[in-house]
């Protein structure tokens, strides 16, 4: 134990030491995964770790679940089985409070070979601390509900669905979700192969009969058809983009909807943007991952995405809806124009030096309505098929989306798909934290090590903390976010079968 020891007596002396938790020591399971869970409102529960027993004698496997609190104090654990082709589970928490367990590594190629289903998640009650099962439902085009315990395989469903397209000539479409606001809301539509029509979006109360019924696109083809994309809800009204399309020219309408009645309550036309930044707007993501590009406040939602100009990303796009007026305000920044002077040597499709293009990492809303986004300098390697990384920018903006500013944290190149880890807000919302590492050779020992960089932007003005947290003596330290305040280190090896958990304050 002396060579973890003397790793923690060095990472603490920039941190002020906190709880420490042995994951080895909670099941005699093996621990294939662990994540943070986090309530509706984005506060942080807790975590979830997950733990494989291996196969049972009725073929199936044997896991177990331990819950810990965000101080690291196990609540709850239990065992259950699933299928043969779940390798772990990624937990999150549902708007009942319930912690869903979704597999998150299992084999689809494999599955249908098999002639197998896709695993179900399960679903944890944290009051009663008993796990089953997650139960789905489909609407069927009779009008009917049909309770889902065990998913048809792949072939069943691939059979099922030639069958009734050779008998209709479509295939009828129905995704079914029950809502915090009361009830279900289901949508459904008729996919033909080259195009789909007969859209609805449907409510039904908690006994699952039908209240009202939105239809559109009900005559769609190929050259002139609609499209909805639901961007958010409330107790009140549902919000989203209405797209409609006739032949090569394309309009775009904020549609507010009556949560209670299904009826319109506005239509109006989404202007200053472009078609492509209109249509990929709800959806930002990076070559690396799906980013949260939107956040709901009482009084307005904000959403921030990808510009694009004749089909070119040329920036960042803002849009704001106004809760109370149903106005819609449009932003956007321009790579050339806008920050050209902040960022040396980028272009009108924000590449910079040596082939290097800005990959957005996180996007930041504040209470004061600025908006911060976080980019990585990356390009492909396609030697390797890998993705090599350089330096993080911070681009800072005003409550209209106007840059501030920008800050460049100077990073080693790396064949990764990114340094950067996770953020947090912190100060009730005004401010944030974000974490990064990089791996960096000591200018007097010349031996390389794994730096953490702790970064905080308060009242507008930025410091930096690094900690050493290199792989050592074959263990493994891996960052997790922890509450606010905190950071989580893993501390993994294998062969020693040591792997422990710490809660460590940060300094600011």
């Amino acid at each position: 134990m002396k060579k973890i020891t003397l790793l923690i007596f060095a990472l603490t002396q920039a941190f002020f030491y906190a709880q420490t938790q042995d994951l080895t020591s909670l099941a005699s399971g093996e621990n294939v995964g662990m994540n943070a869970l986090f309530d509706t409102n984005d506060n942080l529960y807790g975590y979830v770790s997950i733990y494989s027993y291996g196969k049972t004698e009725d073929r199936k496997q044997k896991f177990e679940y331990v819950i810990l609190d965000k101080n690291l104090n196990p609540v709850a654990n239990k065992e259950f089985e699933a299928g043969l082709l779940v390798a772990d589970y990624f937990g999150y928490i549902d708007f009942k409070g319930q912690i869903i367990l979704r597999p998150s590594d299992f084999n689809y190629t494999q599955a249908f070979a098999r002639d197998a289903a896709a695993p179900v998640s399960m679903v944890i009650d944290p009051k009663t601390n008993t796990v089953k099962p997650k139960v789905y439902y489909d609407y069927q085009e009779d009008g009917t509900f049909k309770e889902i315990t065990q998913p048809k395989t792949f072939k069943e469903e691939k059979k099922e669905s030639r069958t009734e397209k050779k008998e209709k000539g479509y295939n009828y479409i129905s995704v079914v979700s029950e809502i915090k606001e009361g009830g279900y809301l289901a949508v459904e539509y008729n996919h033909y192969g080259k195009y789909i029509n007969k859209n609805s979006l449907i409510k039904f109360d908690e006994n699952k009969k039908e209240i009202w019924r939105y239809s559109y696109n009900t005559n769609g083809d190929k050259k002139v058809f609609s499209s909805l994309k639901l961007l958010e809800k409330d107790d009140d009204r549902i919000y989203g983009i209405l797209k409609k399309v006739n032949d090569d020219k394309k309009t775009f309408s904020l549609l507010v909807l009556d949560m209670k009645t299904g009826k319109e309550i506005s239509n109006q036309p989404i202007t200053g943007l472009s078609d492509d930044t209109l249509e990929n707007i709800a959806t930002f993501s990076s070559a690396t991952r799906i980013l949260d590009g939107d956040k709901t406040f009482d009084d307005k939602i904000v959403i921030v995405g990808r510009n694009f100009e004749d089909k070119l990303g040329t920036g960042f796009a803002r849009m704001i809806i106004d809760k109370n007026t149903l106005d819609v305000n449009t932003k956007k920044i321009d790579y050339l124009s806008n920050l050209s002077s902040y960022i040396p040597r980028i272009d009108r499709l924000g590449y910079v030096e040596k082939s290097y293009h800005l990959q957005p990492r996180d996007v930041f809303f504040m209470k004061d309505g600025s908006v911060g986004l976080l980019l990585e300098k990356q390009k492909m390697d396609f030697n390797t098929g890998l993705a090599k990384t350089t330096d993080l920018v911070y681009v800072y903006t005003d409550k209209d989306f106007k840059i501030k500013g920008a800050k460049i944290f100077e990073k080693e190149k790396s064949l990764s798909t990114g340094d950067y880890l996770f953020s947090q807000y912190i100060n009730d919302g005004n401010d944030v934290v974000f974490f990064f590492r990089d791996y960096q050779e000591d200018k007097e020992t010349k031996q390389k090590a794994w730096k953490l960089f702790i970064n905080t932007l308060i009242k507008g003005e930025f410091k930096q903390e690094v900690v050493t947290i290199s792989e050592k003596d074959n263990y493994v330290v891996t960052p997790y976010i922890a509450k606010e305040g905190y950071i989580l280190l893993r501390e993994f090896n294998a062969k020693e079968k040591f792997n422990k958990v710490r809660l460590e304050r940060l300094n600011y």
